[in-house]
């Protein structure tokens, strides 16, 4: 019996680093095609998939305004990074035969098609899969706050945050192996604690928008559709 979704539109949130490779490339066109594959089969279950990826493979404007550079100038040069990726990605669904449209929050109508709200919405009707990339189109905000804010402004029934462990824990696992996960953990707690996981301005626009946010591990292949299925996985962020 085919698993129905849980969910009918979501915003899936990657990492940059989800697209490098373990022989140290800034994009292997291996892992980018086996995340495509992911979102395929999701797609395929007729989910409503739309993509914010990160560009910290590439650059993190954060780590180069500490170093000295102008804050917005870095920003802007994260924005771009994200855009690079995105096209690495619609190239992949793209040759899986699964229609694709970037959409910028900066207008590079070369590349990619300005972020328009409605225009985004009606891509996903149609059953297309949606890149989101150039974050907001504004320096001093994250991706996640671009998923967050996306997210909002489309519809999406939750954020899925795709990571390299297996949810929030109490502290970063790789370095305190005593660190517990949460297996569900309110907005609140997030901010008070001050949980590793998507910074304050992310979190506190899905708190008040009652957005749910399911984090979880996209290392182990398949996880996508679990969590797609309803299947208890990661760490289940709510009110």
């Amino acid at each position: 019996m085919k698993a129905k979704p849980a969910y009918k539109r979501i915003v899936l949130k990657l990492s940059g680093e989800v697209l490098e490779g373990r022989q140290g490339h800034v994009i292997d066109p291996e892992e980018v095609r086996s995340i495509a594959s992911q979102i395929q089969e999701i797609h395929e279950m007729d989910v409503q998939v739309a993509l914010v990826i990160g560009g910290g493979n590439i650059f993190r404007g954060h780590a180069a305004a500490e170093q000295g550079m102008d804050r917005s100038t870095a920003d802007y040069m994260g924005m771009l990074a994200t855009v690079i990726n995105s096209l690495a990605l619609q190239d992949a669904l793209e040759k899986l035969g699964v229609h694709t449209r970037v959409l910028t929050a900066i207008e590079m109508r070369q590349l990619a098609e300005p972020y328009i709200r409605r225009r985004a919405i009606r891509h996903l009707e149609k059953g297309r899969v949606v890149i989101l990339a150039g974050g907001t189109g504004n320096p001093y905000f994250t991706t996640d706050t671009t998923a967050a804010l996306r997210a909002i402004e489309i519809n999406a029934d939750v954020i899925l945050k795709a990571t390299k462990v297996d949810g929030i824990f109490t502290a970063d696992p790789k370095i305190d192996p005593k660190a517990k996960k949460y297996d569900k953990v309110r907005y609140i707690q997030i901010l008070k604690k001050r949980l590793k996981v998507m910074d304050a301005t992310a979190i506190s626009l899905c708190m008040d928008n009652k957005l749910p946010i399911i984090v979880f591990n996209l290392l182990q292949r398949g996880n996508i559709k679990k969590v797609i299925t309803g299947q208890k996985i990661g760490t289940h962020v709510a009110a």
